[in-house]
């Protein structure tokens, strides 16, 4: 059928799982969600914080990210996921609320937060590594980092990424879409770098 739905889900990690659709669920928009109170009033998130332990919920154009809080196989809550996108895609309703966007702050206002936090917290955090992070800029709601020093190149930069980094960005500007990585670790000199999906 030409007007099929097509849903691409990747495990990224023992915590997330990434859906890709063939058209925008959220068209040039990227919103988090990181519990079922925040997602009222947007219908999509709703029903994936319905499914048991998910944690947290992005929605970036055609692109969902779910996160959940145990480390159960993926496969079954995928399924649900992908029927639930589904039938959001063809109630022909809006998928997330539109009163989000109206509350967004200005592109200045995340820029100087997230810039202060990184001055303030996270490069001294990981200078220790010999690591450092630069805001390279901010579109919309949406912050471009770069890594560099031991940072770049490094297998744990992706880790450091999400589970450091990306978690003090939210707490400090929860307003804040995607969150993306915009080095050339292939480019590092840390000779133990590995290209990883993880």
């Amino acid at each position: 059928m030409a007007n099929e739905i097509k849903i691409q889900a990747q495990v990224s990690s023992q915590e997330a799982c990434q859906f890709t659709v063939d058209r925008p669920i959220y068209e040039n928009g990227s919103v988090y969600f990181a519990s079922k109170k925040e997602a009222e009033g947007s219908p999509l998130a709703e029903k994936i914080f319905d499914l048991p332990n998910v944690s947290s919920v992005l929605v970036h154009n055609n692109i969902i990210k779910v996160t959940k809080a145990d480390y159960e196989d993926w496969m079954p809550v995928a399924k649900q996921v992908g029927a639930i996108i589904r039938e959001q895609l063809q109630s022909g309703t809006s998928a997330i609320s539109k009163d989000i966007e109206k509350s967004l702050p200005s592109e200045e206002e995340i820029r100087s937060k997230v810039k202060e936090l990184i001055d303030d917290q996270i490069n001294p955090a990981i200078a220790s590594h010999g690591g450092f992070v630069e805001l390279i800029d901010v579109k919309k709601n949406n912050v471009y980092l770069q890594l560099g020093g031991g940072c770049q190149g490094c297998g744990m930069a992706n880790v450091t990424l999400r589970q450091g980094i990306e978690k003090m960005i939210r707490q400090s500007v929860p307003q804040v879409g995607s969150i993306l990585d915009v080095t050339d670790h292939a480019s590092g000199t840390n000779p133990y770098y590995a290209p990883s999906n993880r």
